[in-house]
């Protein structure tokens, strides 16, 4: 593992931190970050109009190939641009779901026309798309899902209902997967395509969240026609497909926003804990101490995968450990937090309470994050399978075709 740059790359990072002091503004802690000050339809055009800036400049999506709206350089340089970044605030997370997980599968699977079409707008920030998977019944499960695709003619007729799906209300497209064949073993019967989200049809309603946003959504189809032509993958290779998709978003999702251990320890200096500084209680000390050595963890093991990315191999299981670590650190350091604020620990209006109600938003966000992008206890079947060599859980319906598999209802 290698922690410094090449001469090349420490070059590549100066030339980002030059253009970045010179079209963004840093973030201090003397106020809320921008992507926590705006509504979502403001916060969109605001990134749209940011990621046209980036594209510009040829910082977009520099892993893709010129021909699709990048620019053909090592992967490395992306992940060197997002470090710098998000040292700065600038309006994000709009683009992730297109860029990180819908783009590699339509490069992947799309024909030539259709990439050229649909990824450069990604890439400018012109288009958003979505990742329609989970349905109320096949979240963990995915391989369980029970939204229909039939054939007829040049087009499929779809009929089913997905379920927290990022992004849908201001989507243009979608990334699909169906079943197509219920006779079929459960992970042979689907199909994947990708639509227009404003497809006659296609019913999109918002979830209201724990915190009072709305981010994500449940989309209803009926009878929504799509043409065989935006098929990707073969006739039952939905699931190859799907695993694709879902590779890109280990490495999107890995990660979790602040607070972390450098937030809880400027809050500790700042409150009191029975009549003193809380940063001198020996508890609190070593509760900070924990997490920031967990902190340091993931530093190293993200530095291992961009080893890897710099290498230009494929990082291996590194994306699921960070998550599995990093999500629930997120919702103990957030619930440690709104314990030391005591009673104003109740607050979430920013302008209220101190850290502009940082823990308590982190609470309320970091479920979520536990379940996006695979369930805590997803990510650790597949460590322990595929990292430690254990035996895989007994599946019994691993042959079966889907319709004699029991549902319960």
């Amino acid at each position: 593992m290698d922690f410094n740059d090449t001469p090349e790359q420490a070059a590549f990072r100066a030339e980002v931190r030059t253009w970045l002091a010179a079209n963004a503004e840093a973030k201090t802690g003397s106020k809320r970050s921008l992507n926590r000050r705006i509504d979502s339809d403001r916060g969109l055009e605001m990134a749209k109009q940011w990621q046209q800036k980036k594209a510009d400049a040829g910082y977009a999506c520099m892993h893709f190939p010129k021909e699709y709206g990048g620019q053909g350089a090592p992967i490395i340089h992306t992940v060197i641009y997002e470090q710098e970044e998000a040292k700065y605030d600038v309006p994000t997370g709009f683009f992730s779901i297109g860029l990180g997980m819908c783009a590699p599968t339509m490069m992947a699977y799309a024909s030539e026309e259709q990439k050229q079409r649909h990824v450069p707008p990604m890439v400018r920030g012109e288009e958003v798309w979505c990742q329609l998977f989970s349905e109320p019944g096949a979240g963990s499960d995915l391989a369980g899902l029970r939204t229909r695709a039939e054939r007829d003619g040049d087009e499929w007729v779809v009929n089913g209902q997905k379920v927290w799906t990022s992004g849908a209300h201001y989507s243009d497209y979608g990334i699909l997967v169906t079943r197509h064949d219920p006779t079929l073993p459960k992970h042979k019967g689907l199909t994947y395509f990708f639509l227009d989200m404003r497809s006659p049809g296609v019913e999109v309603r918002p979830i209201k969240q724990i915190s009072g946003a709305s981010d994500f959504n449940e989309v209803y189809f009926t009878n929504v026609r799509i043409p065989d032509s935006q098929r990707l993958g073969e006739v039952g290779a939905g699931w190859q497909v799907s695993l694709t998709t879902l590779m890109n978003e280990r490495l999107a999702v890995g990660g979790a926003p602040p607070p972390d251990a450098a937030d809880l320890l400027a809050l500790a200096r700042g409150v009191e804990l029975e009549g003193r500084p809380a940063l001198e209680d020996p508890a609190t000390r070593a509760r900070i101490a924990e997490w920031y050595v967990e902190a340091a963890g993931l530093t190293h093991i993200r530095s291992r995968s961009m080893t890897a990315l710099a290498r230009g191999e494929t990082p291996g299981p590194e994306s699921s450990i960070a998550k599995v670590v990093s999500a629930p650190k997120l919702q103990e350091v957030s619930s440690y937090g709104a314990d030391l604020l005591d009673m104003a620990g109740i607050l979430t209006d920013p302008q209220q309470t101190l850290s502009d109600a940082l823990f308590q938003s982190g609470y309320l966000y970091a479920p979520g994050l536990r379940i996006a992008g695979g369930t805590d206890e997803i990510l650790r079947n597949i460590i322990a399978e595929r990292v430690l060599g254990l035996p895989g859980d007994i599946r019994v319906d691993r042959d079966k075709p889907f319709n004699e598999i029991p549902s319960g209802s």
